[in-house]
């Protein structure tokens, strides 16, 4: 379980930079429908060849929850945040997908969960970090519409994550995620088509960048890291998993600076700080339920 919080953490902590490369040169829908159809074919024969056709095996209502998950996750949460990236850096996109373990925390309040008292510390001291880290990416000029994307896709992330284990899913969790991403990767397609991102699109006039950038995204964003989210959701509490959104803005903003030569100030060291208090906290409290 720690070995894929780590790779969680870690490994998506690194996407908000790939999905920023990617669409300097292709459309966000579009290239993130590529991302999830490759990847979830890729995962559904590594699954059959691994462990046999019938590890693929699942009821008509099982698909249509993983195909509802893969929608929230895939479309709402990450398409959404795709098309936030061609307006908003990835630093802050990854600072404000950091509320997701707040509104997971509501969702299990409103349906009769009681988390520990403590867990909530956790939330709010993650947010006070998130606060400390906002504020100076906030200073400039910044597109309302990219920001409530953000926003949105922050809600629909939160209410696939909180339903995938509530609702019939396939047994077998890869092949779940099979199933999510080829749906999901679908979901996307149909909005490029919609937004007409087809038009214009000239394959040759994609940078070898973006390329490079979007098989990373195939291979280690969507194999490894979303395979290992999705068995996470089977497996760990809710709460704990979620902690993965005050640790990515961390690795964002730190490969900001390494790749891109974005400044790291003071209170951005800071609110790093308070936010990886807060999933020391919610982690902790977590562990002994």
């Amino acid at each position: 379980m720690w070995a894929a919080l780590a790779v969680v953490y870690v490994v998506w902590g690194s996407t908000y930079l790939g999905i920023r490369i990617v669409v300097e040169t292709m459309p966000p829908f579009l290239s993130a429908a590529a991302r999830f159809v490759t990847a979830g074919l890729l995962l559904a024969g590594l699954v059959a060849w691994r462990q046999g056709p019938a590890a693929l095996r699942a009821t008509p209502r099982q698909l249509a929850s993983a195909a509802l998950v893969g929608l929230l996750l895939l479309v709402g949460g990450n398409g959404l945040v795709v098309l936030a990236e061609t307006s908003v850096p990835s630093g802050l996109t990854a600072l404000l997908i950091a509320v997701v373990p707040v509104w997971v925390v509501l969702l299990r309040t409103a349906t009769g969960d009681r988390p520990r008292r403590a867990t909530f510390g956790g939330v709010l001291l993650g947010l006070a970090g998130l606060l400390v880290l906002t504020a100076p990416g906030l200073s400039g000029t910044m597109k309302l519409g990219g920001l409530a994307t953000v926003v949105a896709a922050t809600l629909m992330w939160s209410a696939g994550s909180f339903w995938s284990a509530r609702i019939p899913m396939p047994a077998n969790p890869f092949a779940a995620s099979a199933y999510e991403m080829a749906a999901g990767g679908l979901g996307c397609l149909v909005m490029g088509l919609v937004r007409g991102e087809q038009h214009g699109l000239d394959p040759a006039a994609v940078s070898g960048r973006s390329w490079a950038a979007l098989a990373y995204l195939v291979v280690f964003g969507s194999l490894v890291a979303f395979t290992a989210y999705a068995w996470l959701l089977h497996t760990a509490p809710l709460s704990l998993v979620a902690t993965y959104a005050y640790v990515n803005p961390v690795v964002a903003v730190l490969l900001g600076w390494l790749v891109l030569d974005e400044p790291v100030s003071a209170s951005i060291l800071l609110g790093g700080a308070v936010v990886v208090a807060g999933v020391c906290v919610v982690v902790s409290t977590e562990r002994r339920r």
